[in-house]
């Protein structure tokens, strides 16, 4: 789905955020992206939706070279592509049901959006994505009158809305508590199975990564060190990506984690069996 060829991107400064990036995201697969500040993974996700222009390389989203696009066909293939960010990037005087609709800006003419007059069915789709994440309550809340875990969701809805074929999320759970930044990152990881969306995740969070994702890679001063499963993530790849650590104590952490979301995702199946209607205990 997504193709990176020997994507490359050099400031002004000089500084070389990326160095010849090669990367492919297959339909369905959720990569966490890892590494320490300034590393690229920001740029890198940037240089996909050419927020930042690249210095060299390609980019395909299907068949589609993005670096070369003009505007009007660049608006069109960004389209295709849900973005997902750390500050939400939500207005906060409008409403939940607004904000995820002005995922549909770019699908609707100008005085339509102005005059907030959506079609019908972008209205019903964006019920369904806030049922689907728990918000359906909330349609007509202002978004300032939000937790940030609920404001996330709805981000999630607004880039979902853009029915795309890509989900670019920028630290996700930078500004949550433990137990929601691993609701969102389940829900994420979920969104993308049931659609099918191939996903690049930037995050900071080891544990998050390992828990949540099926592919990951490490970026070190713009060069991939690592890609593959979260089991590799041995203390010398660790180390190789972010410098000297414990990261012994970072691998049996993650799997302590991992055996308490195997846990509590059992407790949630019986409570789900023994709260259903017609059930006997």
């Amino acid at each position: 789905m997504l193709r990176i060829e020997n994507l490359e991107k050099r400031y002004q400064t000089g500084d070389l955020a990326l160095n010849s990036v090669n990367l492919e995201v297959p339909k369905g697969q959720v990569m966490a992206l890892i590494g320490p500040s300034g590393a690229g993974k920001s740029t890198l996700i940037r240089c996909v939706n050419r927020l930042v222009e690249p210095t060299a390389g390609k980019v395909f989203l299907g068949d589609i070279e993005l670096a070369h696009l003009g505007a009007s066909d660049l608006r069109r293939a960004r389209s295709r592509m849900g973005m997902i960010f750390q500050e939400y990037a939500l207005v906060e005087r409008l409403s939940v049901m607004e904000n995820v609709l002005s995922g549909r800006l770019g699908y609707v003419g100008f005085w339509r959006s102005f005059l907030r007059k959506f079609p019908q069915s972008d209205i019903d789709e964006a019920f369904n994505l806030l049922t689907r994440v728990g918000l359906d309550h909330m349609a007509n809340k202002r978004a300032d009158e939000l937790s940030g875990g609920q404001r996330q969701r709805v981000g999630i809805c607004r880039a979902l809305i853009q029915n795309p074929d890509l989900l670019l999320v920028d630290e996700p759970t930078a500004s949550l508590d433990p137990k929601t930044s691993r609701q969102i990152m389940r829900l994420i990881c979920e969104l993308c199975e049931e659609r099918q969306l191939a996903a690049i995740i930037n995050i900071h969070d080891v544990l998050l990564a390992q828990m949540f994702a099926r592919r990951i890679v490490g970026l070190q001063l713009g060069n991939i060190v690592y890609d593959g499963p979260p089991e590799g993530l041995s203390p010398e790849v660790l180390t190789q990506i972010y410098g000297e650590e414990d990261w012994e104590a970072t691998i049996e952490a993650a799997k302590d984690l991992d055996e308490d979301e195997a846990e509590a995702e059992l407790v949630e199946a019986v409570d789900n069996v023994i709260t259903k209607p017609g059930s006997t205990t």
